[in-house]
């Protein structure tokens, strides 16, 4: 029983170690160029490797090998350097937590900060094709704030190119800079007049600021000028749903009933626009 004991006490001590050299408190997407490892295994190893982004199979996990910490906090590589195969991984976003691996520990795992291999990955990272790319990524993970870092560096290169203001516009309105992302998005409508993600977002960005007589006019100019149906009707929804807010009952139904008619079928928007109505009568 003694030893027993003794074996749970080491192996609680060497668990303490891990948490706290490593902290799980990051997602696959905040780790670009970063040595992850993942959650301990059942036989008290950590999976560990390196995140970066390829242009065409988008965020990649490079496999290096497994980790084991001892009890004095000590990172020892389980396979050999020169017998692990190089297995890269797709990687879909997850909020499985993972764990950035201290540059303290890089010695002990023979690692280099910035693996050689990465610079093939590296070589156009200042054109613009590549930093509008990679905010779109970003934004598209929902790190917005870390989309911005590519697309204003894009945005001094050459404001006009394509899709790049609507794009920023993106990032600001869902940062609630809603003054920015107007700036930019009637910038994009003089390059694209046609354009109705657009026109949704413009109007998205006046709804949220209560500019409601410009999201109106720019509804009107969606109906003369969109096919995308869908961006109509959840313009028209926004509205009524601002309508239903203030508890005026005579906008909202009208806006409802804008919002109904792009619709043949109900969906999700029909749907909360019905119980939109119940809870205001």
């Amino acid at each position: 029983m003694k030893y027993l004991l003794t074996l749970l006490f080491f192996a609680s001590i060497g668990s303490i170690h891990a948490q706290n050299i490593l902290k799980f408190d990051k997602r696959n997407v905040q780790c670009e160029d970063k040595w992850i490892a993942y959650q301990m295994d059942k036989d008290s190893t950590y999976i560990f490797g390196f995140i970066y982004i390829d242009a065409q199979a988008g965020l990649t996990f490079n496999y290096e090998g497994r980790i084991k910490i001892n009890n004095n906090g000590k990172f020892i590589r389980i396979d050999k350097i020169e017998n692990t195969t190089n297995i890269k991984s797709r990687l879909q976003p997850s909020r499985v937590a993972i764990a950035e691996i201290p540059e303290s520990k890089f010695t002990e795992l023979k690692i280099e900060k910035t693996p050689k291999w990465l610079a093939i990955y590296k070589s156009d990272e200042n054109s613009i094709s590549r930093l509008y790319k990679w905010g779109f990524m970003y934004n598209g993970w929902n790190e917005c704030e870390k989309a911005l870092t590519y697309l204003e560096k894009a945005d001094k290169i050459d404001p006009n190119y394509n899709g790049l203001q609507t794009e920023l516009a993106f990032s600001y309105n869902a940062l609630k800079k809603y003054e920015k992302a107007e700036i930019c998005l009637l910038k994009a409508i003089k390059i694209n007049p046609n354009d109705c993600y657009t026109y949704k977002e413009l109007a998205y960005s006046y709804n949220s600021q209560g500019k409601t007589d410009d999201v109106i006019k720019t509804y009107f100019t969606m109906v003369k000028t969109c096919k995308e149906e869908n961006y109509i009707q959840e313009t028209a929804f926004n509205l009524a749903a601002k309508y239903y807010e203030a508890k005026d009952k005579i906008n909202f139904k009208k806006w409802k009933i804008e919002a109904e008619k792009w619709s043949k079928t109900e969906n999700q928007i029909t749907k909360y626009l019905k119980l939109m109505e119940t809870e205001l009568n």
